[in-house]
């Protein structure tokens, strides 16, 4: 594996970007410390501030980021480094959330949606996938990243394939007016940069979805952004929609991070549509080197769209979100043998990176060999009160 350079983790305009996040801290009590980046220095804010809730909800959380005073850790390189350590040593980053719900979007691509439409035919059996691709590529026609869903072309291709028994429920969420979104994970469940990212033991065909992460106030008013992996199982969704949460929130199977930058007059919304997000997998067992990109401009709903049909009258989120916006990554790369397409190996690094907001690192284990989750809510109540906040 290729050694990583801390400074290519962070966003390329450092020296303006506005960055919160997470770090673990063994004093002044065991815990999790909220944290800013200013003029490349990790400051320990959490006298001033108990929650990345509580920071995101602020009038202003920019001018905070700029003007707060706090405890220095040191450069933010030294903790990038540190958190790529797996000795778990303190201080190192955690994911840069806390009470937000952690809620994805699936199928927000066309070519994942055609991948989708793939696991679903085969039941959960990559060798089958080859096959199936041909033919439903050809029994679909044309360029699905043209059609705007939900728009009348949308509804016509769908009346279409249901007549000719070709629809499917991926094809409802891909092109039909309702997105998909999903919960990926509880409240503090979701691992930080350079922490392993797990696997069900019972999957053998997945794969990281590279995603860039809106960070949401409790208003619905996306505040910033990171980047996400949504780790995937394709053989268990596969064999039915309905173990969409045994294939989705596992021990370890969301990852955000390094940190939330905040949306300024340097990065804004514009910055994420246009965002090219790329992916390299590197295999700790076999020398595979996979590299490949998600172009945010190829996504089918505009982010504002699935931020509103995720919270609105029809549902609140009182501490926030995390959305994960999908990916247009396609793993179709053999790896074990021909016709059986990408799946993780223990042990790969999956790097997740793009300019604007840097590069997310971890390492792939299985959800059941990693350390179990136990840092709930109440734990964190519990430290925060032992801070001194009420």
């Amino acid at each position: 594996m290729h050694h990583v350079d801390p400074q290519q983790c962070l966003p390329h305009d450092l020296d303006r970007a506005m960055l919160i996040g997470r770090v673990w801290r063994e004093s002044p009590s065991p815990g999790p410390a909220i944290v800013v980046v200013r003029d490349g220095e990790v400051l320990d804010v959490s006298s001033q501030i108990a929650t990345i809730a509580d920071l995101l909800d602020l009038a202003d959380p920019a001018a905070f980021v700029r003007d707060v005073e706090g405890e220095s850790l040191g450069r933010v390189e030294s903790l990038l480094e540190s958190s790529l350590n797996e000795s778990n040593d303190a201080p190192r980053l955690l994911a840069p959330c806390d009470l937000q719900a952690v809620k994805a979007c699936g199928v927000t691509f066309a070519v994942s949606l055609l991948e989708r439409v793939i696991e679903e035919q085969a039941a959960g059996d990559p060798h089958r996938a080859g096959e199936l691709r041909r033919e439903i590529q050809s029994l679909i026609g044309g360029d699905l990243s043209r059609i705007r869903p939900g728009s009348p072309e949308a509804l016509a291709l769908k009346a279409d394939l249901q007549a000719r028994g070709a629809w499917s429920q991926y094809m409802e969420v891909g092109i039909g007016e309702d997105a998909e979104v999903f919960s990926k994970a509880q409240p503090l469940a979701s691992m930080g940069f350079g922490e392993p990212v797990g696997l069900h033991p019972a999957s053998r065909w997945n794969n990281p979805e590279p995603e860039i992460v809106l960070a949401v106030d409790a208003a619905g008013t996306p505040r910033g952004a990171s980047l996400g992996n949504d780790v995937n199982l394709r053989d268990i969704e596969g064999r039915s929609a309905l173990l969409l949460g045994k294939a989705k929130d596992n021990n370890a199977s969301s990852a955000i991070g390094p940190f939330i930058r905040l949306f300024d007059e340097h990065f804004t919304m514009d910055t994420v549509r246009h965002a090219q997000v790329s992916l390299r997998i590197e295999g700790a067992d076999d020398d595979f080197v996979l590299e490949d990109s998600s172009d945010m401009r190829e996504i089918s709903r505009d982010p504002l769209e699935l931020v509103s049909q995720t919270r609105g009258a029809h549902h609140q989120y009182p501490d926030g979100f995390m959305l994960f916006l999908g990916t247009m990554f396609s793993p179709v790369q053999d790896r074990d043998g021909p016709g059986q397409g990408f799946t993780h190996h223990l042990n790969d690094r999956v790097t997740i990176a793009t300019p604007s907001l840097g590069a997310l690192i971890n390492r792939v284990d299985r959800s059941d060999r990693l350390p179990a989750w136990t840092f709930g809510l109440r734990a964190l109540f519990a430290h925060l009160s032992a801070r001194g906040h009420r």
